[in-house]
C-alpha cells in the first residue's frame, strides 16, 4: 500500500542555480526552507563563497 500520492519528477518545482545557472529541483530535505535554498549543490555554494570574497 503506498502512502500518500505519488509525485512525478516533471511536476516538482524548480529553480536555477545562482552560481552554475543549471536548473535544480525540490528536494524533500528542502521542503521547509525552499525559499531560502539559492544554489545547486554544496559545491555551488561554495564557490559563490570564494567569489564574494576575492577582490
Amino acid at each position: 500500500m503506498m502512502r500518500g500520492a505519488m509525485r512525478r519528477r516533471a511536476d516538482l518545482p524548480s529553480k536555477p542555480c545562482r552560481t552554475c545557472g543549471r536548473p535544480f529541483r525540490w528536494r524533500r530535505k528542502w521542503s521547509r526552507c525552499w525559499d531560502e535554498v539559492h544554489h545547486c549543490s554544496e559545491r555551488c555554494r561554495r564557490q559563490a563563497r570564494r567569489l564574494r570574497r576575492a577582490p
